[in-house]
């Protein structure tokens, strides 16, 4: 008898000692998990010091962005141009000068007319999409052709006459954005060759449904601010494929406007493209520049045929023909210059009345102010 009640007694006793063991294993497990979540909120701060300190980032976003990057994708679209010229070709006979082509009759002068025409294409961007009419930024020198385009004869050491031998004029031109509905005849609205950058649009024959176009709806950023290693990213067309990419920044603030280079790999079509860097993590994007012309070199070499043209041609057999110079333009990569976002706010704040006077509103690109991310406790 008194030994059951001994046993029930230590039976119970091991009972509560193992209930105020698992209390202690739960509440261990609870403290465990507490330091676990500060050392981890810890870690991440120290891991990503940058993200809330005011400063364009420097590093890759910490988290995805495809939503925003295709977003910005579809503001930008591939603009080509196409100049029409007709050319008017004299002989040394003639003697004419630049001064005699001030005479309309000087046309007469010319032994042969023949059409030609210059191509280019390039980068544009959505600015404006309402009221009927479409608004596109770009570079300058992607819409720009010359009005008249002149060559003269050569002497025999290579130098050139005062003696002209051709006369191009420019009889139109046409400009158009892919993948925009009715945009096939833009106009240039605005042009600063200085700056390199132009305004084209028109005003589209028929009612247009808003959502058929993205218009770039993110604040332009301040490039002076950037510094050495902040990581931007540039949308545009080279070769006619539409392109995301990204480059880091070098050379931060190269003159008084904000100028800086980037590393990014650029390829014709890419002119007036925008780069884009993120303040405090994504998505707080800002528009700081955008590509300009293709640094590129010249070289010239001598070839059997002109350009254009075809040859079978025996490498075993000396070869007797003709021969003449042409040039190959070589593309240097890894070294991208951007006009700075300082620059293109000037541009189309001295533009927006003009602008808005035609019906173009450029106003809400200028009013947007960047998002400043407050750091958590």
């Amino acid at each position: 008898m008194v030994k059951n009640k001994l046993n029930n007694l230590l039976f119970k006793s091991r009972s509560v000692a193992f209930i105020i063991s698992q209390i202690i294993l739960f509440f261990g497990i609870i403290i465990t998990v507490c330091v676990f979540i500060s050392c981890s909120s810890s870690t991440y701060r120290e891991v990503y010091p940058m993200l809330s300190d005011g400063k364009y980032d420097s590093e890759f976003p910490y988290r995805g962005c495809s939503e925003q990057l295709e977003k910005i994708a579809e503001s930008v679209r591939m603009i080509s141009c196409i100049a029409y010229y007709k050319n008017y070709v004299f002989p040394l006979e003639s003697k004419l000068r630049i001064e005699d082509i001030q005479n309309p009759f000087f046309r007469e002068r010319a032994v042969k007319e023949v059409y030609l025409n210059r191509t280019s294409s390039g980068s544009a961007t959505v600015i404006c999409y309402g009221n009927n009419r479409i608004a596109l930024l770009t570079c300058a020198h992607v819409v720009n052709f010359e009005d008249t385009v002149v060559t003269h004869y050569y002497k025999q050491d290579g130098k050139p006459t005062e003696y002209i031998r051709t006369v191009a004029i420019k009889e139109r031109q046409s400009n158009y954005a892919g993948a925009v509905p009715g945009a096939r005849d833009l106009i240039i609205l605005k042009l600063d060759e200085s700056r390199d950058l132009a305004i084209v649009g028109q005003k589209l024959e028929s009612q247009i449904n808003p959502l058929a176009v993205t218009v770039f709806d993110y604040p332009i950023g301040k490039a002076k601010e950037l510094e050495w290693g902040a990581f931007v990213y540039l949308f545009g067309y080279p070769a006619g494929y539409r392109v995301v990419t990204k480059g880091i920044v070098s050379s931060p603030n190269r003159d008084k406007h904000g100028s800086f280079l980037t590393d990014a790999v650029f390829n014709r079509g890419f002119s007036g493209g925008i780069m884009l860097a993120i303040r405090d993590g994504v998505p707080n994007f800002e528009l700081i520049g955008m590509a300009t012309l293709v640094p590129a070199h010249q070289d010239y070499y001598l070839t059997p045929v002109k350009e254009g043209e075809m040859l079978e041609y025996d490498p075993g057999t000396p070869y007797k023909g003709d021969i003449y110079v042409d040039s190959r333009t070589e593309i240097i990569y890894g070294v991208a210059p951007a006009i700075p976002a300082e620059v293109i706010f000037d541009f189309l704040s001295e533009n927006q009345e003009p602008l808005l006077s035609n019906g173009y509103d450029i106003r809400p690109i200028l009013e947007r102010q960047p998002v400043v991310k407050k750091e958590s406790p």
